[in-house]
């Protein structure tokens, strides 16, 4: 048991020590729409069952929710991807923002944002609507526009870590984000990352990037042998191989047969009987979008692509994990990997290094509408693990859990820190000093978390009258970190600041309020004009102001960077102001009480137009 802890207590460092950690995510992004139905009937049109649409969520996928798994493990998580000028692209902004990743996206008009829509009865999937085609390609201003986005978020990134080199994860998933333009900008600037992750469904695209991890499935994987036009390797005994003939003919797809060493029965051997009812089906992984044009063989045994058919029938009763182990230096040297991690579904993964040594995981079995998404918590994980110097098979253990922790329920997979501390028996962060403090406790309570390896976050403002807009804000600026204290001027300082009719509310209900927030760890009130002094004291990882101005314009940037943090600034919600409710509080107050037959007020009152919004 003592061993035990202590390995949890050796992992759970590991988790520490990744804390702010600069990542920056490329690729394809995309939005998952969940829409959860009840269905008691059929139609009477068709055999179909009748739909009534109770709840609606959306989330980010793809290269999006790798980013937000990146923010959610506590690493700093910048992405740079294609969206599209459209209503999935601002959800798609949204989930980004209350993630905490920094949005570097590049605005792509009249190409639609990918788009994976689920629809569910009683947490079945009855259907998947997939919008987004990858044959609309980049432009030669979106191309020029990204490569743009990635140099400046690059240098982002390194500058907010004090010149640390960032690491890069590769996020490739067929749907255009990537062309060939901006493939050979990553593999010509290989050198200003100090880490670099690949997931890709075409790992042959992605030749001289030299990543330090690849994480393909197993599909992916086998694909790849294949087109590498590898010749079969002399076995004994029960070993498992795949056999690639030599000469494929240029206009059709390559065999690759997944079947036992020779010596062993085949199915594609005429003497071959029947599989038995009780074996597991063959690994069929799901097509890349480029190989579209996917069809099941007339024999209903192999699945064909462009490029590959892989015989479902022959890898009947044949265990996954050992064939990959016994493929995982072909795999390392196709891919120019240190470490190449076969993920298996609910099987868990195969993970090799340079040692020669294969690394297995497991996982738990569930059903596939919990595992969307597992992936991208996995590579996320594997990534930062790798990223702060852990021994591989501690990244892959972190990895594993990772994965295995996000799949308790429908929907798209994130994994927390604390989640995943927990998960290892560590306690999260808690605190016994009271939400309101006074600044003279704030060193104590700094210090306390400091000292736990956890990072603060700080921003200050008046919160007069406390809106949505600040709501969103402040659970915006807590994603940013480990601990949220907010400093809220005195009634004193509102006036100065705001005019002898302000604060609307004293600082005492303002305070409370704040500190109700669930976001909101403690709430300090400041005299001064300025919360320069609550800076030094503080020492900030990160300070937030609200405004859609560059981080370089908030006065106190110069002092919280020669401090050693970083500045952040955060858009507002529009149309949510201080200022704009209490001029309408005013308007309808003086306004004499409208007729039965006019319009509601709410629906003329110009102000309700206005994007401005003060604290």
């Amino acid at each position: 048991m003592a061993g035990a802890a202590a390995e949890q207590r050796r992992l759970a460092t590991v988790v520490e020590s990744w804390l702010g950690r600069p990542v920056l995510i490329v690729g394809d992004a995309m939005l998952d729409e969940w829409r959860f139905a009840d269905s008691d009937r059929l139609c009477r049109e068709a055999p179909a069952p009748v739909l009534t649409l109770r709840r609606r969520i959306s989330a980010a996928g793809g290269a999006a929710n790798t980013a937000v798994n990146v923010a959610a493990l506590g690493g700093r998580a910048v992405l740079v991807a294609p969206v599209g000028a459209d209503v999935a692209g601002d959800e798609l902004h949204d989930c980004l923002d209350r993630a905490g990743v920094w949005d570097r996206t590049v605005n792509q008009p009249g190409r639609p944002t990918p788009v994976k829509r689920r629809m569910l009865a009683g947490n079945q999937i009855l259907l998947r609507e997939d919008s987004g085609d990858p044959e609309d390609a980049l432009g030669h201003d979106g191309v020029s526009r990204l490569l743009t986005a990635l140099s400046c978020a690059t240098e982002e990134l390194r500058a907010a870590a004090g010149g640390e080199a960032p690491t890069l994860v590769v996020c490739d998933y067929g749907l255009g984000a990537l062309p060939a333009p901006v493939r050979a900008w990553l593999v010509e600037n290989r050198q200003r990352y100090a880490t670099v992750a690949l997931d890709a469904h075409d790992l042959a695209d992605w030749r001289g990037l030299a990543p330090t991890v690849v994480t393909p499935s197993f599909a992916e994987a086998t694909r790849l042998l294949a087109r590498a036009g590898g010749t079969t390797r002399p076995t004994g005994g029960t070993e498992l191989h795949l056999e690639h003939p030599d000469g494929d003919p240029t206009d059709g797809p390559s065999e690759m047969t997944l079947g036992a060493a020779p010596g062993a029965v085949r199915a594609d051997d005429d003497t071959a009987s029947d599989p038995a009812p009780d074996r597991r089906p063959g690994p069929v992984g799901e097509p890349t979008p480029g190989e579209g044009r996917v069809a099941l063989t007339g024999d209903g045994l192999s699945v064909t692509g462009t490029g590959v058919t892989v015989n479902t029938r022959a890898g009947e009763g044949v265990d996954r994990a050992v064939l990959a182990e016994s493929r995982l230096a072909e795999l390392r040297a196709h891919t120019g990997a240190d470490v190449v991690a076969v993920t298996l579904d609910t099987e868990g993964a195969v993970v090799g290094g340079a040692d020669g040594e294969p690394r297995r995981s497991h996982s738990t079995p569930v059903p596939a509408s919990h595992a969307v998404g597992a992936g991208d918590a996995y590579l996320a994980a594997m990534t930062l693990a790798l990223a702060a110097d852990a021994p591989l098979p501690t990244a892959a253990q972190l990895a594993q859990l990772a994965a295995t922790i996000t799949v308790s329920d429908t929907g798209t997979c994130v994994c927390r820190r604390d989640d995943l501390l927990a998960a290892l028996d560590q306690p999260t962060h808690t605190t016994s000093h009271p939400a309101l403090v006074g600044g003279d406790e704030l060193d104590a309570i700094v210090a306390e978390y400091r000292e736990a390896g956890r990072s603060v976050v700080f921003t200050n403002g008046c919160f007069d009258v406390l809106h949505r807009g600040h709501v969103r804000y402040l659970e915006q600026a807590r994603a940013l970190g480990d601990l949220l204290i907010v400093a809220v001027n005195s009634d004193g300082s509102v006036r100065r600041l705001k005019g002898p009719d302000r604060p609307v509310n004293p600082v005492e209900d303002r305070g409370a309020l704040l500190a109700a927030l669930a976001c909101v760890d403690h709430v300090v009130v400041f005299e001064e004009d300025s919360p320069a002094a609550l800076i030094e004291a503080v020492r900030p990882d990160v300070y937030v102001k609200g405004g859609d101005y560059p981080p370089e314009l908030v006065p106190e940037a110069p002092l919280v960077r020669r401090l050693g943090g970083q500045v952040r600034t955060l858009g507002y919600v529009p149309d949510r102001s201080t200022s704009a409710i209490i001029e309408r509080i005013r308007s309808h107050s003086q306004d004499p009480a409208p007729h039965l037959n006019d319009p509601a007020p709410h629906l003329t009152d110009p102000s309700l137009s206005s994007r401005t919004q003060a604290s």
